[in-house]
């Protein structure tokens, strides 16, 4: 089943390998611009049945990383064309994923001090600029809570953000919704201490990420628009909130009616707990439509998430780092090359080092 067609978005992916969303940072400056080598590092990959792009803010206060490309600007809009252009030149089929890091942020990133659902600081170190000169990880900054009119422009920037990337090229989107992120950070009750229908109760701590979800199906259609959760995951990779296994149920019964592209499960990441074949029959059980789990997968346990039906698409992040050909490696058994320690040292801002430089098999 790895290298099954499958439908999705209108059109069909060549086979169910997906290369996940991953955070380079090598944008041109000013400007935080999509630019020839992000279009390269792409087209090298285009043999994934669905690349998610890395994710990207969808406004400057979105933004909680250095060097990473938004989705906000005409110039980001033009930068990304080179990739989506090179992507479709080879047959791929590519999404966006549409960010926003809320108190995962530095003031000296985003601009301004961070927003939050609660003003809540959670101890993290996020890359941005150092007082020295150059960029490294910095402390996050505190944030402050977010007023109903925060939420409403937020809401908006989403939906504006989602049509400048159809603009630019892309099949489609994915939302940010894992990680302890900001749509994360909502649905979480140790982030969100909201006295208001934002918080409090799971439904009014779902109600923001829902409006996003609606709005946004409602400006580029629900068939070209995913989420991604992380309910495994504690939230900033720490400790998991009690309920948000409920949580998330409550979630996808809501989502299936929309019949969105797919759900995305990002799982073995930090402290996470271990997906038991009854928490899949559950989910899958609720959510009847596409969904897709990322996380650690061999070739062989990706299959077999397949073959037991709890997903329909497999994610794979860092050896895609390594192996812009995984595809084909898969198909003929060719040995992967590693993820090792020196490419940890080149994941994130640099040049061809690291990020395009890395061979086909022969």
């Amino acid at each position: 089943m790895l290298f099954s067609k499958f439908p999705l978005a209108g059109g069909t992916l060549a086979n169910r390998i997906i290369m996940a969303p991953m955070t380079r940072s090598r944008t041109s400056q000013p400007g935080d611009v999509p630019n020839d080598l992000m279009a390269t590092y792409y087209q090298q990959r285009a043999t994934a049945g669905l690349i998610i792009a890395e994710g990207t803010p969808i406004s400057a206060v979105a933004r909680g990383y250095s060097l990473t490309p938004g989705i906000y600007s005409k110039a980001h809009i033009e930068g990304w064309k080179k990739t989506t252009e090179a992507v479709h030149q080879q047959g791929g089929k590519i999404f966006l994923q549409l960010w926003h890091v809320g108190r995962r942020s530095h003031t000296d990133i985003a601009g301004e001090q961070p927003v939050a659902p609660s003003a809540i600081k959670q101890p993290d170190q996020v890359y941005g600029p150092l007082a020295e000169g150059g960029f490294g990880m910095v402390e996050t900054s505190i944030p402050r809570a977010m007023t109903t009119e925060d939420i409403q422009q937020t809401t908006a920037d989403f939906v504006q953000a989602a049509l400048n990337a159809i603009e630019a090229g892309f099949d489609g989107v994915e939302l940010h919704g894992a990680h302890g992120y900001l749509l994360d950070q909502f649905m979480r009750s140790a982030s969100n201490q909201r006295l208001d229908n934002y918080g409090g109760s799971q439904q009014n701590r779902l109600r923001f990420p829902l409006e996003v979800i609606k709005a946004v199906n409602d400006a580029i259609g629900a068939d070209k628009v995913a989420i991604r959760l992380s309910p495994l995951v504690g939230e900033g990779f720490k400790e998991t909130d009690s309920d948000i296994i409920e949580l998330t149920e409550l979630l996808l019964k809501q989502l299936a009616p929309m019949s969105l592209a797919y759900v995305h499960f990002s799982e073995n990441i930090g402290e996470y707990t271990e997906a038991t074949d009854s928490f899949r029959q559950k989910i899958r059980q609720i959510y009847p439509n596409p969904i897709m789990v990322a996380g650690k997968l061999t070739k062989q346990s990706a299959q077999t998430i397949l073959d037991k039906g709890y997903a329909d698409l497999v994610a794979f992040g860092t050896p895609y780092v390594s192996n812009p050909d995984l595809v084909r490696r898969f198909k003929h058994n060719i040995e992967l090359t590693e993820f090792d320690a020196d490419a940890r040292l080149t994941l994130y801002g640099g040049d061809e080092t690291g990020y395009t430089d890395y061979p086909a098999a022969n």
